[in-house]
């Protein structure tokens, strides 16, 4: 209803502007055509009379045979002259003995034409008048003055209004109805998609608009509407299920020391069975501690990176290499380290360092034989980071889940971890606006690719150029 009353209003604001555009240059064209009559006709008049000794003669111009005036008759005209003192001399027409305008006469004393508007009160008519000044030797020796009445003029423009409001009413009626019934159909989905809005609740994303597709803005948002919410019920669960998985994940450890102190508790041990406990104890209070601490480091994970500083990959994925070198060698394992100097990314360090003992970690965890082979490399300007091994690989089946939460590839859990650490470590490559991919082949080995954002490369290129 606001709709069509707001569009109602525009249409009359639109239509009021407009006729009185229309009105008021009709007006002026008319008004204009009436003075340009006048001044006709006061010229054919003039050319009737004669000058003798500084007077006007009007001889038989009035008798009725000049043919000048003759059509000035015919044109409904009132023509008069005057002598230079004001007094009528003689004239035609249903005014010309009317009383004479002084405000009119003055104004063409100076030899100067003048127009002037009056009124018969017998006929309630208003008049348009010409005053034109007969000069010889450059004195005023008379006037002439013609009469037109506006009555034609205001009559046109009476059917002008009242067509402009006539119209302008039917107008407005069907711009506020058709605004009435355009809102109803263009607003209906707006409607819905507060309706739907209304439905929805943390437990409950289910609800949809499904409306057809249309190319229109309406159509877009209430498509853009549902992508959002298949968005926000996909993330929900997600969430639910990490909140799943995070209590079963903590449950493991604390069901199992609450199985190791009823069990010791139950009955008098040796010693070497308490120690035994203990040991177990502690073994899955680590693994309780690391679980935690994963879990943490997820959520911060998650937020932007805060501290932004320049950090050189080169040196970076050396010094990790170099740190687990001895666990590969303990294995058996050749670690290979291959970098380019310099590549250099704004970034956080401690957070580069997390990504980069996952990865080589977990290539050394996986391979029983062969090596592990550590690049870094600028690609176009584009510092990347490959972590190579000759492990089991993984199936293809399994590759897409890899990133996931509590995902682990090893499912009968004899491999130590938590299953967070490639999440982790997604979630802060993709913080510093990069990219980490797998390939992987079964019993082949895996490689595992970190790519950096080139803006942010670009955009570091061009400050220290800047400085």
């Amino acid at each position: 209803m606001r709709f069509g009353l707001g569009v109602a209003g525009l249409v009359v604001i639109a239509l009021v502007l407009f006729g009185t555009f229309v009105y008021l240059n009709l007006d002026r064209g008319l008004r204009s055509g009436v003075d340009d009559s006048l001044r006709v006709s006061a010229s054919q008049a003039v050319a009737t009379v004669d000058v003798d000794n500084g007077k006007l003669v009007l001889g038989d111009a009035l008798s009725g045979s000049s043919s000048a005036l003759d059509a000035l008759r015919a044109r409904g005209h009132t023509v008069r002259f005057l002598d230079p003192d004001g007094k009528i001399l003689g004239g035609f027409g249903s005014l010309w003995n009317s009383p004479v305008n002084s405000q009119s006469l003055a104004a063409a004393q100076n030899g100067d034409a003048a127009f002037s508007n009056v009124s018969d009160p017998s006929s309630d008519t208003d008049y348009r008048v010409y005053t034109l000044p007969v000069a010889s030797n450059q004195d005023v020796v008379g006037y002439v003055q013609v009469f037109q009445s506006l009555g034609q003029v205001e009559e046109t423009l009476a059917e002008l209004l009242t067509a402009l409001l006539a119209g302008g009413a039917m107008i407005t009626l069907a711009g506020g109805l058709g605004g009435y019934f355009l809102a109803g159909r263009t607003l209906a989905p707006i409607d819905a998609i507060t309706k739907t809005a209304r439905r929805i609740s943390g437990r409950d994303l289910s609800a949809r608009l499904n409306m057809t597709a249309s190319d229109n803005e309406v159509g877009r948002l209430a498509t853009t509407f549902d992508e959002m919410l298949e968005r926000l019920e996909s993330s929900f669960k997600r969430e639910r299920q990490f909140t799943a998985d995070a209590s079963h994940e903590l449950r493991t450890p604390l069901a199992a020391m609450e199985a190791i102190l009823t069990v010791i508790r139950s009955e008098p041990r040796k010693p070497a069975e308490y120690e035994q406990a203990l040991d177990d104890l502690a073994e899955e209070a680590t693994r309780l501690r690391a679980l935690a601490e994963d879990l943490l480091r997820l959520a911060r994970g998650a937020q932007p990176v805060a501290e932004v500083a320049p950090v050189n990959m080169s040196l970076l994925v050396q010094d990790v290499a170099d740190a687990l070198r001895p666990l590969a060698e303990a294995k058996g394992l050749y670690l290979e380290c291959a970098t380019t100097p310099d590549l250099v990314i704004d970034g956080d360090s401690d957070s580069l360092i997390r990504v980069l003992l996952n990865l080589i970690d977990n290539a050394i965890k996986f391979t029983e034989y062969g090596r592990v082979a550590i690049r870094a490399y600028s690609d176009r300007g584009v510092p990347v980071v490959e972590v190579t091994d000759t492990g089991i690989g993984i199936s293809p089946e399994r590759l897409p889940s890899i990133f996931e939460r509590f995902y682990r590839i090893d499912s009968s859990r004899s491999t130590p971890g938590t299953g967070l650490g490639l999440a982790l470590a997604l979630q802060i490559v993709k913080n510093h606006k990069g990219t980490l991919t797998v390939r992987s082949s079964e019993a082949k080995g895996s490689t595992f690719t970190i790519r950096f954002d080139k803006k942010s490369v670009d955009e570091r290129l061009e400050d220290s150029i800047l400085s």
